[in-house]
């Protein structure tokens, strides 16, 4: 059953329900993916899939139901599921069905065509030969990978707006293995598309090796360069400090904050959902929303905090077009888009030289469990290499960096000009460039 039938089953019977306010959020998809190991294929999945959910206002609050059967009775039965589902829900939250942003902006995602399972196939087995022919030190664990998804949006509700985006994707992956007389290391990289993917057998297999006859370090004082993949993932697990919600719950030290300097001059945090290259382009909200380009952190200072419509109606101000839904089946809920530090002016390796002597954190373990979101300190497993006169001069590993996010933003020196986009997950995508911090406690041997 398509859309429009869905749509016309919900309206027909919210109308015979007397329902003046209600919202129906659909989506459907197919997804591909292949791993090998040794060199065979070790897994393969594949499949599409769809689901709706009704949600609807009744007596001031709002109801939800949602299903993946699309039978005329089981879609009937879904909004009198949610107008019970109203009666029962007892919160202060805004009860409101959208009507609609002025404007919206138009996608310009990358060409990207759904390939054959077989082609999948062949591109990991390819990936994986290539990957054991980098060096002789590649050993078993080794894996690549690969994978495509086609998601598809609709959102309609009884004012009349009408909202839908498609996004398609693919990339692959290298989890490369070394052992060297008993020492192993790992490394893993990834692209998306397919047109870089022959490049990350060579890459992961030299990080990997790079990592091998790491030493210990002695406790102390360092100056750090923390690499963009490991500033890209520390900036997601301290994200919910960004939320209006979290503020307006005092679980965010950021509450009050908006319009005051909470960061070094370098530091430009943006939220894009529209972001040129991007594979996960959106140009509304899962609250129907125009999504718009903003700076959260503009030159250190910070311009506005995350908003839906329910939490920016309790603070008084406008939404930011940030109610993302995790699927058809979830409440709206606060998350960023494509959320990166802007880059500045100084390649990676400038940024060593300006360094001069310190410590570059390339991998930062467990860093979930290690961070408290809330107080903003972490105290993180960590691997890298030394830096001795503006030259990495080898591996290091076994030490622990400690320190406090909101600091870290304020003390950021430099940043460079390479910002490192993660893989995304829904429309939401971290990225960073390498950050140059003074100095930083390091717990070694």
């Amino acid at each position: 059953m398509n859309f429009e039938s869905v749509r016309q089953i919900l309206a027909e019977q919210a109308k015979k329900a007397g329902l003046c306010d209600y919202e129906i959020y659909f989506t459907e998809s197919s997804q591909l993916s292949t791993e090998t190991l040794k060199d065979e294929i070790s897994s393969f999945s594949g499949g599409s899939g769809a689901g709706v959910s009704f949600r609807c206002i009744v007596d001031g609050h709002v109801g939800v139901a949602a299903t993946e059967l699309f039978t005329k009775e089981e879609l009937e039965s879904l909004v009198t599921r949610a107008m019970d589902n109203a009666a029962v829900i007892e919160n202060d939250d805004l009860a409101v069905i959208y009507g609609g942003s002025e404007s919206y902006g138009k996608t310009d995602m990358p060409e990207f065509t759904m390939p054959e399972s077989s082609e999948l196939k062949a591109l990991a087995l390819s990936l994986q030969a290539s990957t054991y022919s980098e060096s002789e030190l590649v050993t078993d664990g080794t894996q690549s990978g690969v994978f495509a998804e086609v998601n598809h949006f609709e959102l309609a509700n009884s004012k009349g707006l009408r909202l839908s985006n498609t996004v398609s994707l693919g990339g692959a992956f290298v989890q490369a293995v070394v052992n060297r007389e008993g020492e192993a290391e790992e490394a893993f990289d990834f692209s998306l598309g397919y047109g870089e993917a022959d490049k990350l057998p060579k890459k992961a297999v030299e990080k990997a090796q790079a990592k091998l006859g790491a030493t210990e370090i002695p406790s102390g004082k360092y100056k750090i360069i923390i690499d963009g993949r490991q500033m890209r993932s520390l900036l997601s697990a301290f994200s919910s400090v960004f939320s209006g919600k979290n503020a307006l719950l005092g679980l965010s030290l950021l509450k009050g904050k908006e319009g005051e300097k909470i960061a070094a001059d370098c530091v430009t945090l943006i939220d894009d959902p529209m972001m040129k290259g991007s594979f996960v382009q959106t140009p509304f909200d899962g609250e129907g929303v125009a999504a718009y380009r903003k700076s959260v952190i503009e030159n250190g200072t910070l311009n506005t905090l995350l908003y839906d419509l329910a939490t920016a109606a309790k603070a008084g101000v406008a939404t930011t077009g940030n109610g993302q839904r995790g699927s058809y089946a979830q409440q709206v809920s606060i998350s960023p888009f494509t959320f990166y530090i802007e880059g500045g002016a100084l390649s990676d390796k400038q940024l060593l030289e300006k360094m001069g002597g310190g410590i570059l954190v390339t991998e930062l373990k467990g860093l979930h469990a290690g961070a408290n979101a809330v107080t903003g300190d972490f105290s993180i497993e960590s691997a890298g290499f030394l830096v001795k006169d503006g030259r990495i001069s080898g591996a290091i590993k076994g030490f622990t960096v400690a320190g406090n996010f909101f600091d870290l933003l304020k003390n950021i020196q430099a940043v460079s000009d390479n910002v490192k986009f993660g893989l995304p997950s829904g429309f939401t995508v971290f990225g960073s460039p390498d950050v140059l911090l003074p100095e930083m406690s390091v717990a070694g041997k």
